[in-house]
């Protein structure tokens, strides 16, 4: 793996750690390590969850523009799917993830934020899709992603503006889910993941599946993934130990076994 991503974990939670001072602009070896990262924190049954943190400054200022700006047509024709597989193998991470953001979280680093199932901001954090003002567009799921979460029309508003958006206006648009002083943003990503690690880790896995991939179909086909989902729980260690915990002790009180 590359110096510029790390994969740390303690306690069962990973934290995937971006590493490319000053602004953690996201080249081709740094997309590159992204990509394998997620996929070793997806197979490890030593991680129940997972954190995205660009450190205590920044997330990631967005793409290396340098990089990019001596790219052909057909250079970002190969990149451009490397760089969409990256940021898909993140969000299918098939466990918790949380994006700790401090500082800038801009084009291709908001994207990444994105990515994971929760988003904790910094009261400095600031997000934005500006390649507009570059002549292009978000390339790394900015355009779906962000209309999935906080709807077409401001999606739109910024992407057509390039406009950058601060931590109370995100958290009021649904952007990000807390918000907390620079310094606390990683102890609150903590915070908000601890709570899954010694959980039942398949239905927490089927559950996330039934949700992503039912926003991508209609609801008759989403509720049948739901179906499947729910169905296969039932072959589960954890699925038994749930149920005999419930009728024996009550709710809330399963030690689960994460099989």
């Amino acid at each position: 793996m590359s110096d510029l991503v790390r994969l740390e974990v303690e306690g069962g939670i990973g934290t995937i750690r971006l590493e490319r001072p000053p602004m953690n602009a996201l080249n081709a070896e740094m997309q590159d390590a992204l990509h394998l990262a997620a996929v070793e924190a997806s197979a490890r049954r030593d991680v129940s969850a997972v954190i995205l943190y660009g450190g205590e400054k920044v997330f990631a200022a967005g793409a290396d523009i340098k990089e990019m700006q001596t790219m052909s047509y057909t250079d970002m024709v190969d990149r451009s799917a490397a760089l969409q597989a990256a940021f898909t193998a993140v969000a299918r991470i098939p466990k918790p993830t949380v994006a700790a953001v401090t500082g800038y979280a801009l084009g291709g680093g908001c994207e990444l934020a994105l990515t994971c199932d929760f988003r904790v901001a910094g009261d400095n954090a600031k997000f934005g899709q500006p390649e507009v003002l570059l002549g292009v567009i978000p390339g790394a799921g900015g355009t779906q992603r962000l209309a999935r979460l906080i709807g077409p029309s401001r999606a739109k508003d910024i992407i057509f503006t390039g406009r950058f958006v601060a931590a109370e206006e995100a958290l009021r648009i649904g952007l990000v889910d807390e918000v907390v002083a620079p310094e606390d943003v990683y102890a609150a990503a903590r915070r908000r993941v601890e709570r899954y690690v010694g959980g039942p880790a398949y239905a927490i896995r089927a559950a996330k599946e039934a949700i992503d991939r039912g926003l991508e179909v209609d609801l008759v086909t989403g509720l049948e993934i739901e179906r499947m989902q729910f169905s296969g729980l039932f072959a589960t260690h954890d699925r038994a130990i749930g149920m005999a915990s419930f009728v024996e002790h009550g709710p809330g009180k399963a030690e689960f076994e994460g099989r």
